[in-house]
């Protein structure tokens, strides 16, 4: 849900943009001249407002979350259809928050590439909790999902976070949402 309305904010937000700026540049061309070409400065200055008022990196990973722990109930309770749609927004959300941050600077004054940890997460365990989805194997699921949480951790160990510790949930993350086998 929070997903949802931050993705309509956000298209309000950049559609707002774009109607502001060919407002401006028609009004620029009525008045018989061209629009102005900002200078790096202005367009520096633009670029970082518009950067503060994208949600964070943390943001992105509460969305993981939420997806994540929907889909160890999916598994739970045989719903496969579900699992695999929360297993494609986990890996979706996932992709989203290193897009936002692809590199996080350390308390060591050094930096680490999430990049190519992610694409291990996705190929190794997302991608063994996909065919765990797919065969309806709950025992290979359960290890797939613990699996995946230990690479989750590594990173989290790996970027300077290791108090952001992973556990098995013990409800799920949705209230509406019937986490439940096929509906009658």
């Amino acid at each position: 849900m929070k997903s949802g309305l931050l993705a309509i904010a956000s298209l309000s937000l950049l559609a707002g943009i774009g109607v502001v700026s060919v407002v401006h540049t028609k009004s620029a061309h009525a008045q018989g001249g061209s629009a102005a070409q900002p200078d790096i400065a202005s367009l520096r200055e633009e670029v970082e407002t518009l950067k503060r008022l994208l949600p964070d990196q943390a943001h992105a990973v509460a969305d993981v979350d939420y997806h994540f722990a929907n889909l160890w109930f999916a598994a739970q309770n045989a719903n496969w259809p579900l699992a695999e749609f929360y297993l494609n927004e986990t890996r979706a959300h996932l992709n989203w928050a290193v897009r936002m941050r692809p590199v996080r600077k350390l308390a060591s004054s050094g930096e680490i590439d999430l990049r190519p940890i992610l694409q291990g997460v996705e190929s190794s365990g997302l991608s063994d909790a996909r065919a765990s989805i797919n065969k309806r194997d709950l025992k290979a699921f359960e290890l797939a999902y613990r699996g995946t949480m230990l690479q989750c951790y590594g990173c989290h160990i790996a970027s300077g976070k290791p108090y952001l510790r992973l556990r098995i949930p013990e409800t799920p993350a949705t209230r509406m949402i019937d986490l439940r086998g096929k509906a009658d």
